[in-house]
This record gives structure tokens, sequence and C-alpha cells, in this order.
């Protein structure tokens, strides 16, 4: 555990409190808690992709007349599993926990929820019921622990499912999120590999999370810029998933703690594409690139970097703050989708009038044999 000004770093911050010892809201903050939070306190892609490697049952059943079977897991890797129960229903199975990124507890509960639930919406599917799965000292004020659910109990029902019971433990450092239950068309899910030659690459929500909260930890985020990285981390991607779907798209995923590059480059090699991004079209939170500019990040985007690069090509002119923000773990951020370029204006349309902004960001090509690759020119 990292040593905080004002805090030792042992557990004894926390051993021998009472609730009436925890500081209250407002001068209690859960982010004193934590040494980071969000998808920035993701594992790293890097160290994932050995760990699991060889880990996953195949996603093709071996009998392919066989009315049930794993369409979608670690091989290879989805943004949910997937298990065909019959021609016209799939079940949808997902996770998603990390701790506060911010101070108010109620909007922590439904920052956490809005990412788990995304997994669902990323896959094209529809929320059934979600479990929480909590981690917190017993010293937390009651109040902060009934915010935090309350908050996230209210998502699940804005995403059309119920919050149906959960599992709590003890943990010094607080944690919270969901684990949910979907139902999907096999044939009209949104698959990684679902991108095609010629496609136009769009994103839904602005990039800049992870840099405006580890910001504003070291005082250097105003509260305006931060607002406005909540109010779009609290934003569902129901809306998005479901135009995307009745369009017939069928390539997308949520940008989430591996950054756009990193999510990219997973479609990519999940369709044997080359992804290339145009820098001057990726859309950024207000006072994000500021902040990268002035060279801000946090620990995830270093996995990150590291993770992409064997895989990428940088463009002569690319701004380093834009290629820190390519590289940004994003929390609860929007959907990376891969569209016809012919249904192009009929989808943007369609986002736009359910009050969802889309952003052309970059295009699908073809890629040499063998090789999946992203590129920001």
């Amino acid at each position: 555990m990292v040593a905080r000004e004002g805090r030792p770093a042992d557990d004894s911050y926390h051993r021998g409190m009472t609730s009436a010892d925890m500081p209250r809201p407002g001068p209690f903050r859960l982010t004193d808690l934590t040494d980071c939070g969000g998808c920035a306190a993701k594992l790293g892609a890097d160290l994932l992709a050995d760990a699991l490697a060889g880990l996953g049952a195949d996603s093709v059943s071996a009998d392919p007349s066989a009315d049930t079977a794993l369409i979608a897991g670690l091989t290879p890797p989805d943004d949910a599993a997937a298990y065909r129960m019959s021609d016209d229903l799939a079940i949808l199975g997902t996770l998603d926990f990390f701790p506060p990124l911010v101070d108010d507890p109620r909007m922590f509960g439904e920052i956490a929820a809005a990412n788990a639930l995304s997994d669902i919406f990323a896959m094209g599917g529809r929320v059934l019921f979600a479990l929480s799965i909590a981690a917190f000292p017993e010293e937390l004020p009651t109040d902060v622990l009934t915010e935090i659910l309350a908050g996230a109990s209210a998502k699940v029902r804005e995403a059309g499912g119920t919050l149906a019971g959960g599992h709590t433990i003890r943990d010094p450092e607080p944690k919270y999120g969901l684990a949910v239950v979907g139902i999907g068309h096999p044939d009209r899910l949104l698959r990684k590999g679902g991108a095609a030659v010629g496609d136009t690459l769009i994103l839904t929500k602005r990039l800049g999370t992870g840099v405006l909260v580890s910001g504003h930890r070291q005082g250097r985020t105003t509260e305006a810029d931060l607002a406005g990285a909540v109010d779009q981390m609290r934003t569902l991607n129901r809306a998005a998933s479901e135009v995307l779907v009745t369009r017939g798209v069928r390539g997308a995923t949520d940008v989430t703690g591996f950054g756009l590059l990193g999510h990219g480059l997973e479609m990519a090699r999940a369709s044997g594409t080359h992804f290339v991004f145009d820098a001057d079209a990726l859309p950024t939170l207000p006072g994000a690139l500021d902040l990268a500019r002035d060279g801000v990040e946090t620990g995830g985007a270093a996995h990150n970097r590291r993770f992409v690069a064997p895989a990428l090509t940088v463009g002569d002119g690319v701004a380093a703050a834009i290629l820190g923000l390519a590289n940004d773990p994003q929390t609860s951020g929007g959907l990376l989708a891969a569209v016809a370029p012919e249904e192009m204006d009929d989808t943007t349309r369609a986002l736009n009038a359910v009050g969802v902004q889309a952003w052309p960001v970059g295009r699908v090509e073809a890629g040499l044999p063998g090789i999946a690759a992203v590129a920001l020119v």
C-alpha cells in the first residue's frame, strides 16, 4: 500500500476505527481509501495476454448441429460470454468491478454499474438482472454503503433489469461492481470479430476519463471538467447498442480499460483486419487534452502502450497528447463500432435521434496475411 499525505502506509489507517470515527460525506473521501480507481485499476492487457493463453474453452462447439454451445468466451476473447440456448436465444454473462474513482458514493455506484452493464450492450444484448460484487471496510459508514448500492440499483433499472442480490466481503480498499446476465439473438450479436474491410469506425463517447480522474487526484482537473467526465461515465450504452443491432451492425466493442487502441487492436485481431484511426478526428472530453499535454496519465496507460506497441504504427505529426489519450484507460467508455459505408448516414441519424452522438474516427482496411494491426495517423 502506498502512503499518502496524512495517512500511514499500512492498514493501521483502518484498524480500530468505528463508523463514528470515519469521516462523513462531504469530508469523507472514498478516493482516499484507494491508490487508483475505475478501469485504470484493471490489470494490463500486456500482462493478461500470456496468463489467459490456452485457458478458454473453444468458441465453436465440436458438434455444429448442437442446440447449445459457447459461442463467445476466452478464445477468442469478447466483451461477454455468450451461450446459445436455441436458434434464437443466447444467454450473456459478464462481471466487472473496481475501486472508487469519485468521492460521491451514489455516483460511484452509478459509474460502476454503468461500466459493468456496458459489456452486455457491447454484445448487442438486453439486461435481465445483475448481482453486486463488493468489498468494503467494515468501518465504512452505513449511509455511504447504502448510497453506493442505491446508485447501482438505479442504473440497473435504467438498463431494463433488476439488481437481484450479490456478495460482499471485508476489504480495507473499497471495490464495487456487478455480475450481469442478459440475453441476445445468436445471429445478431455485436462481436469483436464482426468488422469488415471498408467499414467506417465510429465512437459514441469522448476520450479522456482516465487522465481527468488522475488529474483530479493531483488537483489539476477543474470541477467542471471532472463533472463532464462523470456525466459521461454515468451514461449507459443501451440506446447506442439498440440502434446498432437494429441497423444490422455486427462488429463492435466498448472502449474501457485497454483504451481505444487496445480495444481496437482486439477487434482488428478478431476480424483479421487493419484498423486505421484518424488522430484529428478523435473526440476528447473538455480538459483532457490539456492534461495529456502536461504529462498526466494513469498507470494503466503504460500497460496499454506495451500491449499495442508491436502492432501499432504512428503517423508523422501525431501529437504525443493524442497518442496518450488513445491509450488512456476509459471507464464506462463508448461503443466502438464498424459500420458499412452505405449504412453510415442512416446509422448516424438513428443514433442522433436517440440522443447518442457518434464520431467517425477511422476505417477498416485489409491487413497483411496473418497480421492484424492498428494505426494512428
